[in-house]
C-alpha cells in the first residue's frame, strides 16, 4: 500500500496540506482503515502535520489511533475501520459532489479482503446508476485477510471482470510498479461517464523478505532484532 499512497499524495491528489478543509480539494479516503500507519506517514510527509507526531501512533492518548481518525488529524476526511463502508461513503460525497458542481474526484483505496462485504456491491452497482466518473477505487490485491488467503476465504476472481460487469471501467496493474500506477492514476476518468477502478496486485510485506505474503504480518509487528533486520532489509533496497 505505501507505492499507492506515495503516488497518490506525491502525484495525484489535488490538496493543499495548509489548508486541508479547501472546498475544491480531492478527497480520499482509507477504507481499509487498518492500514493507517501508511496514512498517516504519507500525510506527514506531505506536510499535512509534523512528522514528530507519527513517534505518538497507537499510544495511548495519541491522535493516531490504530484504525484511522479525522479527529484532529488534518487531511483525513472521514474514520474508518468497519469494513465495507469507505465505498459507500465515497459515493455519497461523489455524487454530492457532482450535484454541487464542484470540480474535484473522490478516491478510496479499498483492501481485497473487503470485498466480502455485500455493502461494497451495493456501492458499485450505486456509482455505476449514477455515472460517478469523478469516484476512483483502488483496490491492494494482496491476496491476504485477516486469517488466510484470500482464494481459500472466499474467492474473488475474476475480479477486474467482476467490476467491468458492474458497470466499471476498470484496469489491472502492478501495485509496485510506480510508474504504472502513475499513468493509470493520471488518466482517471478511464472512460466518461463510468467510476474508475484500479486492481493494483501487491505482496503484503514487500522489501521485507521474512514478512513477505506471509499471512502471521497481518496483524504482527516487527520489534528488537527483527525490526533491525527489517529496517536493513528497507534501507538496502532503497
Amino acid at each position: 500500500m505505501a507505492d499507492l499512497l506515495a503516488v497518490l499524495y506525491g502525484r495525484v491528489l489535488r490538496v493543499r496540506p495548509h489548508a486541508p478543509d479547501w472546498p475544491g480539494r480531492d478527497r480520499f479516503i482509507l477504507s481499509k482503515g487498518h492500514g493507517c500507519a501508511g496514512l498517516y506517514a504519507a500525510l506527514a510527509e506531505r506536510g499535512f502535520f509534523p512528522l514528530s507526531w507519527l513517534d505518538e501512533f497507537g499510544a495511548d492518548g495519541s491522535r493516531l489511533i490504530g484504525h484511522v481518525s479525522h479527529v484532529g488529524v488534518p487531511g483525513v476526511e472521514v474514520s474508518t475501520g468497519s469494513l465495507g463502508h469507505g465505498l459507500p461513503i465515497a459515493c455519497g460525497m461523489a455524487l454530492s459532489l457532482r450535484r454541487e458542481k464542484v470540480d474535484a474526484r473522490v478516491f478510496a483505496l479499498m483492501s481485497d479482503g473487503e470485498c466480502d462485504e455485500g455493502s461494497v456491491w451495493e456501492a458499485a452497482l450505486f456509482a455505476a446508476h449514477h455515472g460517478l466518473d469523478n469516484l476512483v477505487v483502488v483496490v491492494d490485491y494482496n491476496k491476504i485477510q485477516s486469517l488466510g488467503r484470500v482464494e481459500d476465504i472466499l474467492g474473488l476472481e475474476p475480479f477486474t471482470e467482476k467490476w467491468r460487469a458492474f458497470g466499471w471501467a476498470a484496469a489491472s496493474i502492478d501495485g509496485h510498479d510506480v510508474g504504472a500506477i502513475a499513468d493509470v492514476l493520471d488518466a482517471v476518468p478511464a472512460e466518461p461517464g463510468r467510476p474508475t477502478c484500479v486492481v493494483a496486485h501487491t505482496v503484503k510485506g514487500r522489501g521485507v523478505s521474512f514478512m513477505e505474503n506471509t499471512v502471521l504480518w497481518h496483524y504482527r509487528a516487527p520489534a528488537g532484532e527483527e525490526l533491525r533486520l527489517a529496517l536493513a532489509e528497507i534501507d538496502r533496497d532503497a
